[in-house]
């Protein structure tokens, strides 16, 4: 492929991050930080969409301050006012999301934003509907993980619309129906080996040198902006 094309196709795609959230009110800016970060190294459109159910922690009110950081162009906030289930957050929203391409992750860093470009290289490679990550192939991991955490997911838009009428689960095991709902329907999957952590915030799984570098960074907008 020529390096004009890869350009074009890059600069036509959008992906929409959904990142449900209550009381994440430490982990949110951590979170935020990273995905700009390895969205903007990798060059690709985004946006970055936070429900919040109602979180009595101060997650919105963090929230609103990431926005003015960032920029409501980049940071959209779609919040509920109460909690109404992971599952019905996807789908709120999904409903304002303005990407082709949408990303399901969890906010409390049991992902690792640096997974992202190998997401949508995948997805490149092969075309793919959706594009999983898993723990069972490659150099995948687990630590602190157990089979109630939720995996992070990016979809066509047009297929998580097609899969959304037709799940029924509301709760955490939404995205376990997404992906049988997928199989179902010939839904082609691509897989990429990560690996998981349990929460971030009380006990760091990231380098300390990512840690240093976030303080930093947050530290030189809230003085610059």
């Amino acid at each position: 492929m020529a390096s004009g094309e890869g350009t074009e196709r890059r600069r036509g795609d959008k992906y929409s991050v959904l990142l449900p959230t209550y009381n994440e009110r430490d982990n949110l800016p951590l979170i935020v930080w990273l995905l700009v970060r390895y969205f903007d190294e990798s060059g690709f459109d985004y946006e970055i969409i936070i429900i919040d159910d109602g979180s009595p922690d101060g997650t919105l009110e963090a929230a609103k301050q990431l926005e003015q950081i960032y920029g409501s162009d980049k940071i959209l906030l779609r919040p509920r006012e109460r909690k109404l289930g992971l599952g019905t957050a996807y789908i709120h929203g999904m409903q304002h999301a303005s990407g082709n391409f949408v990303f399901i992750m969890d906010a409390d860093l049991s992902h690792h934003p640096k997974f992202i470009p190998e997401f949508i290289r995948k997805q490149k490679e092969g075309n793919y509907d959706v594009v999983s990550g898993t723990r069972y192939i490659g150099n995948g991991g687990v630590f602190g993980w157990d089979l109630r955490r939720k995996l992070i997911r990016l979809y066509k838009k047009e297929v998580l619309q097609k899969l959304v009428e037709k799940c029924v689960s509301k709760g955490y095991v939404f995205q376990m129906e997404m992906i049988i709902r997928a199989r179902q329907l010939s839904y082609s999957i691509g897989e990429v080996p990560i690996t998981f952590v349990d929460r971030v915030y009380g006990e760091s799984k990231l380098g300390g040198n990512e840690i240093v570098s976030f303080l930093k960074g947050l530290l030189h907008l809230f003085v610059t902006t």
